[in-house]
């Protein structure tokens, strides 16, 4: 089903991961692959890395529904719930919110103080996600047989062992001295598209920079390069603190911008970094007319 009426949204960022964000809470919204994938594009639609729709939650303040650029559903993304916490938050008038998601319920809050490295001109668009526990079982990855999740047996272009981690979507997190000269581009469809994760999978390269600091590039699941990836960092940070290579708590230093990552006693990952509005405007309903619909 495509829009007949104009079609109000917002764009939002979490250190140039970017969003169009859309309210369906009063008027159910349901777009299909297609349609979203041509609002994706750049050059012809609005942009995006994905798509994320506020929906009615009969317990949390909203349920966030995620789309990738390429259309498909995914659980969790961390850059985009700071980005609807904000506007929640700044909606309602509360410091904190809870979201719903395909991969489970966050809670968030207003930071009020900013966190070392992150720099945001406007400090009340500083927020703090508990991420929830991460799972290390390798059916919860998931990956295709059992295997080790701290070091995984596999190697591909180069890069090897990486640790896998679900922290609401599945991730893989290889380990480098350069992360600059990994050549994500090449093989990051590569690995994400491997038999190895039957559901596909996230792919983060990060170099050891300090045990607070940890320099991190990432091949998102049905999206590509990306600026920033929350969950990624927050996998990451786990990740490298599982085999002693960093501190519980740092700074992930992403191509965007920093991330704090605190993987906490109570084993929950409490993520901040800040959300960023660019601009609102509506989508016409002109914009469907010359566009294949989906069979």
């Amino acid at each position: 089903m495509r829009p007949t009426t104009p079609l109000p949204f917002v764009k939002m960022h979490g250190l140039g991961n970017d969003f169009v964000i859309l309210d369906a809470r009063e008027l159910p919204l349901a777009l299909d692959h297609t349609a979203i994938a041509q609002l994706a594009d750049r050059r012809r639609g609005i942009g995006f890395d994905q798509m994320i729709t506020i929906e009615y939650s009969g317990k949390a303040d909203a349920f966030m529904r995620i789309h990738n650029a390429d259309g498909g559903q995914v659980e969790s993304c961390g850059n985009a719930t700071r980005c609807v916490a904000s506007l929640l938050m700044r909606e309602s008038g509360k410091d904190a919110v809870s979201i719903d998601t395909l991969g489970g319920w966050l809670n968030a809050k207003k930071q009020v103080s900013a966190t070392s490295d992150i720099d945001s001109p406007d400090i009340q668009s500083l927020v703090t996600v508990d991420m929830g526990e991460p799972r290390f079982g390798w059916q919860d990855i998931p990956l295709a047989r059992a295997m080790d999740t701290s070091a995984l047996d596999y190697s591909h272009g180069g890069v090897s062992d990486p640790g896998a981690v679900n922290v609401g979507n599945p991730h893989v997190v290889f380990f480098v001295t350069d992360a600059e000269s990994v050549p994500v581009a090449e093989i990051g469809p590569r690995i994400e598209h491997d038999p190895l994760f039957p559901q596909r999978i996230n792919v983060e390269f990060a170099q050891i920079l300090a045990p607070d600091r940890i320099r991190m590039r990432v091949w998102e699941r049905g999206v590509g390069i990306t600026q920033a990836c929350g969950t990624g960092a927050c996998a990451t940070l786990v990740a490298a603190a599982r085999r002693d290579l960093c501190a519980r708590q740092a700074n992930i230093l992403l191509d965007g911008g920093v991330l704090n990552i605190h993987w906490a006693s109570d084993n929950h990952i409490y993520m901040t970094g800040p959300a960023t509005e660019a601009f609102r405007g509506t989508i016409p309903p002109a914009f469907w007319l010359d566009q294949p619909v989906a069979a």
